[in-house]
């Protein structure tokens, strides 16, 4: 009545892993930080959370123009906001930020292409006259 990990280990001298970093990315230090999901507010390591940086319009589009209208501003941008948003590996997964791999697919380490819009002449940043 072993377990198949336990049969392994005795059979090649260690213990499956199912991933190289271990799903960390701690690499010889002994403690990390703890830090608190930003969706649960469970605590996870600071090398395990899964991280991003978010920018976002403060105001939403449907009253960005009604503010640009009403302004006294000729030329105003409206500031951004940015935020770090820390996510544990649950809710991670559950908001799909991140998405589970198959084996073969954990083994490419290349980052994942960027969705970024194309630039075209129209939205492309005007060039200042000297």
């Amino acid at each position: 009545p072993f377990s198949f990990a336990c049969r392994t280990f005795k059979v090649c001298g260690r213990m499956t892993v199912k991933r190289r970093n271990h799903g960390r990315n701690k690499h010889g230090r002994g403690y990390v930080k703890p830090i608190r999901c930003s969706n649960c507010g469970r605590m996870t390591p600071k090398d395990k959370a899964v991280k991003r940086f978010v920018v976002r319009n403060i105001v939403e589009t449907a009253a960005h123009r009604d503010l640009g209208d009403a302004s006294a501003y000729e030329e105003y941008t409206l500031p951004k906001m940015y935020v770090k948003m820390q996510y544990c590996i649950s809710c991670a997964i559950h908001s799909r930020i991140v998405r589970v791999r198959s084996v073969l697919d954990r083994k490419n380490r290349e980052p994942p292409m960027r969705r970024r819009p194309a630039r075209t002449q129209e939205n492309a940043p005007a060039a200042k006259k000297q």
